[in-house]
């Protein structure tokens, strides 16, 4: 019996000759909403009584508004307003950034500094500003370039003649905006997540390059809206200007009511030239936010001319819309490795700790941990939670610094260089050069957002390693295709699952070819049936030559991947062995009573 007929059986009398009928060619009544209904009712009559009221009232001058609106005098004021809206907007979002990464500095100094002066600038009115910059030159007669604190002098000007209006106009912009532009910049770097700049620091990416392609395009999307705020704060604050009798649009028509006295008319047209100022604005906005929402939304919101087009039905809204990347099935083609795919990548290095030593304020996390790792071993770190496996991992590339102890690669000390009997501390930038050596894939995979797959991938042999765009992007498919995700190469990370996720995240650290590789519990972010999908892959990667070190959960895993197991409680290292001997047979009774709950 087919479910339609089941149904008929079990159907009162009344109802079963309706059952199974073709219901495709009846129209449908959307529900009414009685009270939405009377309030787009009431918004459209007030609405038509503004305009009524404005645009029937003869009291307006809409005759004498049509008279100036265009004029010359108003033309020539307009376009000195967008002037100083450009100049100020520019020179202040440049002096912001100055002062941004200044706050956001590891010296004192220039914390202070930009501190004081964003505190300075923001407490004193613009109109104040304005005045006591006209009037500098009575402060200061000349303005000289030489060298400070000596007679040495190279130019020198009247401060009178240095300072007019419009230089004293740009400049007093400048610097308002200058001191909240700061704090808008600042709260936006803020804003990025702590992985984002340790998975670049990790990939050895220069300190300019992680700002320019990794924080600041995220740190865009909070900066943006309030950063527009303020350039149509400032393109409106054009108008305090007046003070210093510099013809701007306001002043223009102030100039020109005084004269016919058509006061409400010419306050019109600077009202409607100020509307129109902030709605090209707020459509720049719009793009701009579109265009930094990348990778932050599954489906970028439609381009603003396009859904106006849409809605007159002269465009469709999604011409090119393709379906998003759906997530591969483990069991599936997850893994697609083409003969042995893991001979192309490097001999592992040996890894050596010795001593180390690591605490956070009163807490000790590592306690005098000494460990050996052989070229090309498969080492899982097991333990409790807060027992300091993982940031022994992060020591071991210098991501945390340790307070006594060292670590070396095949002899090389991480994080110095050696002189006779004496250890420099590297500089920043040989660090990052020497972290490349060193993997990680971390736990909450730490993908860029606003990059492609492809482009996350290929980042850093291009910035890093000096490969050609064309070099690394083969590379890059190569890797892709060998983690079962080439279809994959235009998705955002947010557009793939977490397994997904992850294996890119290992694609990405191979591309710089490392000695070594460090997970950081890999799987613990992972559904469970998601978990395969990556498993999957550090098995071959185990069977690669490349040293790994595996911070994990999964001890079934452990038991089958690695050379040696080792046990941490409370910052120390309670037993090491092999897998055999730690999960069948521990020595110690904490690895015994660990093991017991887990198992």
């Amino acid at each position: 019996m087919s479910i339609t007929d089941l149904c008929r059986s079990s159907a009162p009398d009344g109802t079963k000759a309706r059952l199974g009928q073709d219901f495709s060619r009846l129209n449908v009544v959307p529900q009414r909403h009685l009270a939405r209904t009377l309030g787009t009712i009431a918004a459209a009559i007030v609405l038509l009584a503004a305009l009524n009221s404005v645009l029937g009232n003869p009291r307006w001058g809409w005759p004498v508004f049509a008279e100036w609106f265009l004029s010359e005098p108003v033309l020539v004021g307009l376009g000195r307003t967008l002037l100083l809206t450009a100049l100020g907007a520019l020179f202040g979002f440049a002096l912001g950034t100055v002062l941004a990464l200044a706050r956001v500095s590891s010296s004192p100094l220039l914390v202070a500094v930009a501190w004081g002066f964003i505190w300075l600038f923001r407490s004193i009115p613009l109109i104040v500003l304005l005045l006591i910059l006209n009037n500098l030159g009575y402060l200061y007669e000349t303005v000289a370039l030489g060298v400070p604190f000596t007679d040495i002098t190279f130019a020198s000007w009247s401060t009178t003649q240095l300072m007019t209006p419009f230089l004293a106009a740009v400049l007093g912009l400048t610097l308002n905006l200058g001191a909240f532009s700061a704090e808008v910049i600042r709260g936006g770097i803020l804003s990025v997540d702590q992985g984002q700049h340790e998975a670049a620091a990790a990939l050895g990416l220069p300190r300019r390059h992680q700002a320019r392609r990794i924080v600041l395009p995220q740190a865009m999307r909070s900066i943006v809206p309030t950063a527009f705020n303020e350039i149509i704060g400032l393109a409106k604050g054009t108008s305090v200007v007046y003070v210093l009798a510099l013809p701007e649009l306001f002043y223009t028509i102030q100039i020109i009511y005084r004269r016919n006295l058509e006061v409400i008319p010419l306050l019109m047209v600077a009202t409607v030239w100020y509307l129109i100022i902030l709605s090209v604005l707020s459509v720049i906005q719009y793009h701009v936010e579109r265009h930094y929402a990348r990778g932050a939304l599954r489906t970028l919101p439609p381009n603003a001319f396009r859904l106006v087009l849409a809605r007159l039905g002269l465009v469709s809204l999604y011409p090119s819309a393709a379906p998003l990347p759906q997530p591969v099935p483990h069991g599936g083609q997850a893994v697609q490795p083409a003969g042995d795919w893991t001979a192309s990548l490097p001999q592992g290095g040996t890894v050596e700790i010795r001593g180390v030593t690591k605490s956070f304020g009163a807490l000790t996390v590592l306690d005098d941990v000494t460990l050996t790792m052989p070229a090309g071993s498969v080492t899982a770190i097991i333990g409790p939670s807060g027992s300091g496996k993982s940031t022994l991992l992060r020591t071991i590339n210098h991501l945390e610094r340790v307070d006594r102890g060292f670590i070396a690669i095949d002899g090389e000390l991480i994080g110095y260089r050696r002189e006779g009997d004496t250890l420099y501390e590297l500089k920043e930038a040989e660090i990052l050069t020497r972290r490349t050596e060193v993997g990680m894939v971390f736990q909450n995979f730490n993908l860029f957002p606003h990059l492609t797959v492809l482009q996350n991938v290929t980042e850093a042999p291009v910035a890093v390693r000096g490969l050609s765009r064309d070099e690394a992007e083969r590379q890059a498919h190569d890797l892709l295709a060998r983690v079962g995700l080439a279809d994959k190469a235009n998705a955002y990370p947010r557009q793939l699952s977490g397994g997904q996720q992850q294996r890119v995240a290992i694609a990405r650290t191979l591309a710089l070819k490392p000695k070594v590789l460090l997970f950081d519990e890999p799987t613990s972010a992972l559904d469970p049936e998601l978990v395969g999908e990556v498993l999957d892959v550090i098995k071959e990667l185990a069977r690669s030559g490349i040293t790994l070190i595996i911070v994990t959960h999964e001890i079934g895993f452990a038991r089958e991947v690695a050379d040696s197991i080792v046990f941490m409680e409370q910052g120390r290292v309670v037993e090491t062995g092999a897998p055999a001997q730690i999960l069948t047979h521990p020595r110690h009774s904490r690895t015994a009573a660990f093991l017991a709950k887990v198992l």
